[in-house]
């Protein structure tokens, strides 16, 4: 497991557009249709890596915090599923369901997406404001697998938090850090 951290691309980047097939419904679905007025969090994941695995719980309940506020949240998985089994549609499928991912859980097979956002880790986030300029890119919160600190999600929450509130959302933010995406040879 390569320690990789998020490439922190400048605020204010505007979202690249994309359309992906959600693995659980089986549609092909568009950043535009899925975007928020109001914030719009988007999410590099997978189903194998232990960084990921560390905070599945906490991504689904802050979905459900979130959503009823029009937050908009998007998961991607862009790892190379022929090297990677566990992070074949199939399986994202079977992990979203158990998980009950209250979000679309789309494949990058192309990683092409991944690449246009500079996506380097999973788990990597992504907060948008309504104009779907980037107000917030890094970490979840301070826990790690090991590392004894409670997944909270402080975070990315705090982001949400300011951002909803029509506050300015603090520019010194830490990186992700999890597995690096596991690109095609």
């Amino acid at each position: 497991m390569a320690r990789t951290e998020s490439n922190m691309i400048p605020l204010g980047s505007q979202a690249p557009s994309f359309s992906l097939p959600d693995v659980v419904s089986g549609r092909t679905l568009s950043l535009k249709e899925l975007k928020s007025e109001r914030a719009t969090v988007l999410m590099f994941i997978c189903n194998h890596c232990p960084f990921v695995k560390h905070v599945q719980e906490q991504l689904v309940q802050l979905a459900k915090d979130y959503q009823p506020q029009q937050v908009s949240f998007i998961a991607i998985n862009a790892n190379d599923a022929e090297a990677y089994p566990d992070d074949s549609p199939e399986k994202m499928k079977e992990v979203a369901e158990e998980l009950g991912y209250p979000f679309p859980y789309l494949f990058d097979e192309t990683q092409e997406t991944a690449r246009t956002y500079q996506a380097a880790c999973t788990p990597d986030f992504y907060v948008f404001d309504g104009e779907m300029q980037l107000v917030y890119r890094g970490q979840l919160d301070d826990s790690r697998p090991e590392n004894g600190i409670p997944v909270t999600g402080e975070s990315l929450r705090g982001a949400l938090d300011r951002l909803l509130q029509g506050k300015p959302v603090p520019t010194d933010q830490k990186p992700s850090l999890g597995c690096n995406i596991k690109w095609k040879q």
